[in-house]
């Protein structure tokens, strides 16, 4: 009989059922494809999904959104495209707070078992939604709400808040070791 280790030990506690707040955060890819993974599974199980993109283009048709569109899973994203390209900062920051606006109304709604917020590390990262101001909110969403957050940069006090906190780390990429770009289906 193998003996088991600290790492694959199972936890031996009643059995706590609350909502997470998960963060995927790092410089390597599958942080938005992780949460799409959870998005859909709590999809096929009935439960009331929601995906908010932040940065991502208003109106973008990407695979995800494609398909989310197609299984009729409530779907927005509000944006102007790659932040470090944007013409107007200003309206660039207004979208991330309308956005934001969109997030809190609907984590606060009680509609929804699991709210995605994809990118939005970044609103938090670049100082144009407070930390706290997120952090008061997710703590009066609904008991049993899940709440996952993508983007670079998580800011550390929303790691310590969170409940469960993956971090993406690049070993190899295919267009710095060979220069190919992002493609359809795999990465939008």
């Amino acid at each position: 009989m193998t003996s088991e280790t600290e790492e694959h030990r199972p936890v031996r506690t009643p059995p706590i059922r609350k909502g997470l707040v998960v963060i995927n955060t790092g410089n390597g890819k599958g942080k938005t494809t992780a949460a799409l993974g959870v998005l859909f599974r709590a999809w096929g199980r009935d439960m009331r999904v929601h995906m908010f993109q932040f940065l991502k283009h208003t109106g973008a048709r990407f695979g995800e959104s494609r398909a989310a569109n197609k299984l009729e899973i409530p779907w927005g994203a509000m944006g102007d495209g790659f932040t470090w390209l944007s013409k107007d900062m200003d309206n660039t920051q207004e979208l991330a707070r309308h956005q934001w606006e969109n997030c809190k109304q609907a984590i606060l709604s009680d509609d929804y078992d699991l709210i995605v917020m994809d990118e939005f590390t970044y609103a938090m990262h670049y100082g144009w939604i407070p930390v706290q101001d997120v952090i008061d909110v997710l703590k009066q969403k609904p008991h049993m709400l899940h709440v996952i957050i993508t983007g670079r940069h998580a800011p550390e006090e929303l790691i310590e808040f969170a409940d469960l906190v993956t971090e993406m780390r690049e070993i190899k990429h295919p267009y710095r070791e060979q220069g190919i770009r992002a493609q359809p289906g795999l990465e939008y």
